[in-house]
């Protein structure tokens, strides 16, 4: 239990540093891999008319977005 605890610990330690890294930038200019241009443009054709910065989980449960 003592390791599962100090293991929980350091990864709580971790995902704050790299949420504190990632919240300091401004999104336009993150990238987090070689292929997010990529993953953005797949994205984007899939899901064309998505507003990604207005998402309504609701909306996103529906019928129609499934």
């Amino acid at each position: 239990p003592r390791v599962e605890l100090a293991w929980a610990i350091k990864a709580h330690q971790h995902a704050q540093v790299y949420f504190n890294l990632i919240s300091s930038v401004d999104p336009k200019f993150l990238r987090l891999t070689k292929v997010d241009e990529k993953i953005y443009e797949e994205f984007r054709r899939s899901f064309p008319e998505l507003r990604v910065d207005l998402l309504d989980p609701e909306e996103l449960k529906s019928e129609a977005a499934k």
